[in-house]
């Protein structure tokens, strides 16, 4: 048996991704997936979305491990899209065990500078808020609840010196500590009820959100026209372990941790797939 045979899991961002990671490796292991995507382009962010199509080749390679999928196009920034999104996949598997609040954007150097911060905020905190909450009438004792959060959470951002500094960078670091102290009084409220709720802070992830001109200028902002080349030396500023970027797979690999039985009695956790990351931050002696 699957370490989640017999669950059903809801996945958002699932087009592509760590989404996309986290929909398949939840099907190897035996759930049937509820997949939703918003599959296309916010204006204000300077990389492009993921297109219909890699909606469809997610539902191909978890329909390729032998479970089910249902997938919708909705945007997490509309409760009622989700919620449509949500039933139809009810309609087809009958339950809800795992929620993974995935989806979200980073909005460095994103244009008109307070629209890139509106909408790094709708879509990360209140798309992830939006998520979870329209899951909450069909979830169980036994269910679990993983939200996405990040490293940069965690950063020192006082000082500004860091490769967010600007209004949808600076969103994007706001929207994942709000999701963590979301989370962390939800599950409070849950654990009576057999219900976990957990947020997983990844760093750098080689991804396509990662691996784009914005995020190239965010890190390396002493040059015009940075080239992946240029800024993946510096990537490794986030890490304490001497590599660049995480894989997509090694925080799926904790996401179906925390989704399966195994972590039963885990909720209310922070965990970080960092790295090392928080280390070159915080003195745990102080």
């Amino acid at each position: 048996m699957g370490r989640v045979e017999g669950k059903v899991a809801f996945v958002t961002g699932a087009a592509r991704g760590q989404g996309r990671s986290h929909a398949v490796r939840l099907a190897e292991e035996g759930a049937d997936i509820i997949a939703v995507d918003v599959c296309h382009d916010i204006e204000t962010i300077g990389y492009p979305m993921a297109c219909p199509e890699d909606l469809d080749e997610t539902a191909r390679l978890i329909e390729k491990t032998g479970q089910r999928v249902v997938i919708a196009q909705a945007d997490v920034r509309e409760a009622a899209q989700l919620r449509t999104a949500l039933e139809s996949g009810l309609a087809e598997f009958g339950k809800l065990d795992i929620v993974v609040a995935q989806a979200g954007v980073a909005g460095m150097k994103g244009q008109p500078p307070l629209q890139a911060w509106c909408d790094v905020i709708n879509t990360n905190l209140v798309g992830t808020i939006n998520a979870i909450q329209v899951a909450l009438p069909h979830l169980g004792e036994g269910a679990s609840i993983i939200a996405t959060g990040s490293t940069a959470a965690l950063m020192d951002t006082a000082k500004k010196d860091n490769p967010g500094a600007d209004p949808g960078g600076m969103a994007y670091v706001h929207s994942k500590r709000a999701i963590a102290t979301y989370v962390h009084d939800l599950a409070t409220e849950l654990a009576p009820l057999g219900i976990r709720a957990n947020v997983i802070h990844p760093t750098n992830t080689n991804t396509p959100m990662l691996q784009s001109e914005p995020m190239y200028r965010s890190f390396r902002p002493d040059l015009e026209s940075p080239t992946r080349a240029d800024a993946e030396p510096v990537f490794g500023v986030q890490q304490a372990m001497r590599i660049p970027f995480v894989e997509p797979e090694d925080i799926s690999n904790a996401v179906l941790w925390l989704a399966s039985d195994e972590a039963r009695y885990v909720t209310g956790v922070q965990l970080r797939v960092d790295a090392g990351g928080y280390l070159k931050w915080y003195d745990y002696s102080k």
